[in-house]
């Protein structure tokens, strides 16, 4: 079957994912090809139970899975796909072949799937799948289509419905113990987990101390060329055969590990340097191996969202968006993918370039092939690489910007991937010397140096740790042999401190993940976005932080839902998921044992200590959500820091609280700052956070109410209020608010008095009337101070004109004609450096709608969670990358005017009977809308109260 003209085979439907996918396919078939896409899912399950039919009720309604018969799901077509579903129904009526060309994974196959099921099509059906948008691909691909793969659809619904249990059941108990909408996920929980877990690490670990010698030694010989250099470094190994002590040698708790090293602190390096400061030293012995390293294996998903973390600054989501634009445009092959494959015409486009580019030296004799390290990696699937026969160079691709970069990346990668090796020599010398009081000191150099660099040439790999070695680093030394004597030019102690273990970044913890075989590599960046939304996480430059609310939940997951969070059940939990997918296990059964536990019998109130076993008993999720007796929700989000002092995760936020000496009275409270890492709450600062001026800072009473006045530190700033006599009404129709007022920036708790208190509250302040008789009130807006008259407004320069500005004044600044245009810009509050894409100067502004980061060209929103004294400078690049993937906001189309009627005779001339009529129609269609509209509204409060345990759970979804 191939290609053909409408007139030989009628019209063909093909439906893809995407529109920009759609348009690029479309520039491959002929005529008789209509390419539409379905934007995404057009159906799956229920968001709230609103969508639910009415025939469902019960437990089917609020979690759209019948789990009494066999776990059908209920699948419903998302409302803002109805209109494109209908679209799609009137394409296909009116051909005679519909082609699925959806993604060839587990999700395109269920997006297949679900398309079928919708359209229901009387005509033959073709599952259409190519791993790369290009002429040749596309055609090979609608010539050889295949029937749908029912077990990957299988496989994925089983994900989806595992997926939709865990979120919609264990989420209500975060809510219910922890803080409202909060969410759980099988692997969004389980990364949580890791991060908090570092931090935990972080929070025990003790810095040591230790010390050692660099010594720059010198051969006495004139340096010819930099092959042979005069002078090489060396460090201090050992001092009479014991080994001197490095950072490896010492655990978390600060102490040595090792009996047989020896530890020197300052005192001791600095004696044993003068000691040695007339010693004649010689080399000991000269250790030299070969060098040989082998090229990378081109990328999967998790190793290219990790090298582009490294060198490009992207996250894991930025890469995918990039990687799938990239994609959809024909430039690479499909982005989602574990496999390290790569196809003959693949294999082949890259040794040409080898051969091209850097010689046929360069060229290895035979291709080179990669086994996967992925566990159940998809092969029919290959690595991403440029797409085609012939790989395009960046520079021929007119990509700019993100795209080219991450497509020079992937390109680089691949053709480096058919490079011979890397080879040269790596070099060890000791050196030795006795010092005058007769101790023995041995020093230790390392070189490196490559003969042939092979795929170093075009590629070289990244690191995670900024301070690592990169691959085609050289490290010379001086051509010495044993006996030779050496001088010691400078002998210099240097102290080191050990480092707690780094937070883990996008990069390492898709890794980390990887590594466990936790989850699928494919969810992975939409994975980290959760947890960033949901405040589970903040980025602190690059790394990874979590905020006390993960604690408390991590905390309550671990102590009742151990098995859930658990990583060696998680990692088996995909292997039983994989082995649905191939057919070796059944789904219902395997969902039976998960939700409902294995056979009968398990003890009422037992599901927690099945949910925590060490066998391979799951517990049965429905029993462990049901069982909460157990779960003080006050311990859970208590963490001691001292006898005195703990942290507790409110449900407003974390804050530190000291018990009170008497006892029955309440303790003393701090709020802690949001974005404060974990590991930096010590009990010293814990102290410095409860002595600042809090609850009630009393100012005095107000002359004229009587009413205390006091200062408080709230968590968005400090403010003055007062406290309302008791009995006065704080609910209901008489209810009565205390004034309140936020502090000027030129105030603190501190030196705030009872007079600038009451000049507070007395804002907004009539500054007087104009010869009008309209008021002119001075007022602190969301934009800052201003002067509003009527529905005029004007500026003014600072907070403390809104106490002192007259009449007088007020009428002067209205007098001038209103400022239509900019003012004279203001400086920058943070510089951030040069934007690697548009490599200008990025800076953070601010603007009428808060701070902003601008290169002169694009300006991007700082987010909710982004500050101006925190904000990076990679942030700062993101933001604006993600901004022009946007590209510019599209103003909506101006309505035109309704068009008057003439003004003639003929239309006034209307008779009475059709105004009556006219009047009838009217009437009884109002009468109709609004009891349609009524009927709506109580649907819509039905479905609000059924459907509430819906709002908290709506990212279970992560697998695909």
């Amino acid at each position: 079957m191939s290609p053909s003209s409408e007139t030989a085979h009628g019209k063909r439907l093909v439906i893809v994912e995407s529109p920009a996918k759609a348009k690029t396919i479309k520039g491959y078939l002929g005529p008789g090809y209509i390419v539409e896409a379905s934007v995404g899912h057009i159906r799956d399950l229920p968001g709230t139970a609103a969508e639910v039919p009415d025939k469902y009720t019960g437990e089917v309604r609020r979690l759209g899975v019948d789990v009494d018969h066999d776990f059908a799901p209920i699948y419903v077509v998302n409302a803002d796909k109805k209109s494109q579903v209908t679209k799609l129904k009137s394409l296909l009526a009116e051909s005679d072949e519909l082609f699925l060309a959806t993604d060839e994974d587990r999700e395109g196959e269920a997006i297949a799937w679900h398309l079928q099921e919708v359209l229901k099509p009387k005509v033959p059906v073709h599952r259409m799948v190519f791993h790369e948008i290009t002429k040749d691909a596309i055609q090979e691909a609608v010539r050889n289509p295949r029937e749908l793969n029912q077990r990957l659809v299988d496989a994925q619904e089983t994900r989806r419905i595992l997926d939709r249990l865990y979120g919609y059941e264990v989420s209500p108990v975060l809510w219910k113990k922890v803080m409202p909408k909060l969410s759980a996920g099988r692997v969004q929980s389980v990364a949580t987990r890791l991060v908090v877990e570092r931090e935990r690490e972080r929070i025990a670990f003790r810095s040591a101390s230790y010390w050692d010698l660099v010594g720059t030694f010198g051969t006495g010989r004139t340096a010819v060329d930099a092959a042979n250099p005069e002078t090489f470094g060396a460090r201090l190994v050992s001092v009479d055969g014991k080994r001197v002590a490095t950072g490896r040698d010492f655990g978390q708790d600060g102490r040595l590990r090792t009996a047989n090293t020896m530890h020197l602190d300052e005192q001791a390096a600095r004696g044993l340097a003068a000691a040695l400061e007339q010693t004649a030293f010689a080399v000991r012995s000269v250790e030299s191996k070969p060098y040989r390293r082998s090229p990378y294996a081109p990328f999967r998903t998790t190793t290219l969202q990790q090298e582009a973390s490294r060198k490009l600054g992207f996250g894991a989501k930025r890469t995918m968006q990039v990687a799938q634009k990239l994609y959809e445009n024909g430039f690479i092959t499909y982005m989602r993918t574990d496999s390290t494959t790569l196809s003959e015409t693949a294999v082949a486009a890259a040794r040409a370039q080898v051969t091209q580019l850097y010689g046929a030296d360069y060229l290895p004799d035979a291709p080179r092939t990669y086994a996967s390290k992925v566990k159940n990696a998809q092969e029919a699937h290959e690595a991403i690489r440029p797409s085609g026969d012939r790989f395009r160079t960046p520079a021929e691709t007119g990509l700019g910007g993100d795209d080219f970069r991450l497509y020079e990346l992937i390109w680089m990668r691949t053709v480096a991937s058919q490079m011979k090796d890397a080879v040269g020599q790596s070099v060890t010398v000791k050196v030795g010397g006795r010092a005058s009081d007769g101790r023995d000191a041995e020093f230790s150099a390392s070189g490196k140096i490559i003969t042939f660099h092979g795929f170093l040439k075009a590629y070289v790999e990244g690191a995670d740790d900024p301070n690592a070695e990169l691959d085609d680093r050289e490290r010379r030394l001086p051509q010495v042999a044993e006996g030779d004597p050496l001088a010691a030019d400078r002998l210099n102690p240097e102290g080191h401190a050990t480092k707690p273990p780094a937070r883990y970044t996008e990069a390492s913890l898709v890794k980390e993940l990887e590594d466990r075989e936790i989850g699928r590599p494919s969810t992975y960046a939409s994975i980290i976005d959760t947890i960033i939304n949901r405040k589970y996480v903040f980025k602190k430059g690059t790394a990874l932080v979590p905020s006390f609310l993960s604690f408390a939940v991590v905390n309550l997951l671990e102590k009742h839902f151990g098995r859930l969070v658990d990583y060696d059940f998680t990692a088996r939990m995909e292997d039983d998921l994989d082995r649905i997918a191939a057919g070796e296990a059944q789904s219902v059964p395997w969902l039976k044992r998960f939700y409902f536990g294995e056979g009968e019998g398990l003890p009422a109130g037992g599901a927690a200590d099945a949910g925590n076993g060490d066998g391979d008993h799951l517990g049965g999720l429905k029993e462990l959500v049901t069982d909460l007796g157990a779960i003080d929700a006050r311990e859970i989000s208590s963490f001691p820091l001292s006898e005195e002092i703990t942290l507790r995760v409110g449900r407003y936020g974390p804050y530190v609280e000291k018990a009170s000496p008497v006892e029955g009275e309440p303790g003393q409270r701090a709020d802690i700052p949001d974005e404060m890492p974990p590991d930096e709450l010590t009990v010293e600062l814990a102290e410095e956070l409860l002595a600042k001026p809090s609850g009630d800072f009393e100012l005095g009473a107000d002359p004229v109410s009587g009413n205390m006045l006091v200062a408080k530190d709230g968590r968005y700033g400090p403010y003055v209020t007062e406290i309302l006599p008791e009995g006065t009404p704080k609910t209901g129709k008489n209810a009565v608010k205390p004034r309140t007022a936020s502090l000027f920036k030129t105030m603190t708790l501190d030196t705030v008095t009872l007079d600038d208190a009451l000049k507070l509250l007395s804002l907004p302040r009539v500054v007087g009337v104009d010869a009008e008789g309209q008021e002119i009130t001075a007022q602190n807006g969301r934009y800052g101070p201003y002067l509003k008259r009527g529905t005029d407004s004007r500026s003014l320069t600072s907070e403390d004109q809104l106490l002192t500005v007259t009449l007088d004044e007020a009428l002067a600044i209205y007098a001038q004609p209103k400022q239509r245009g900019r003012a004279a810009a203001a400086p920058p509050l943070k510089e951030l450096g040069n934007d690697p894409v548009s490599e200008r100067p990025v800076v953070v502004k601010d603007g009428r709608f808060g701070p902003y980061v601008t290169d002169g060209e694009t300006n991007a929103t700082l987010r909710k969670d982004d500050e101006v004294e925190t904000i990076t400078p990679e942030r700062g690049y993101e933001l604006l990358a993600e901004k022009r993937a946007r590209g510019p906001v599209k103003k909506a189309a101006k309505k035109a005017p309704a068009k008057k009627a003439a003004a003639t005779k003929t239309a006034a001339k209307k008779t009475t009977a059709k105004k009556t009529a006219a009047k009838k129609t009217t009437t009884a269609k109002t009468t109709t809308a609004k009891t349609a509209a009524a009927k709506k509204t109580a649907a819509k409060k039905t479905a609000t109260a059924t459907g509430a345990a819906a709002a908290g759970a709506s990212s279970e979804s992560e697998e695909s």
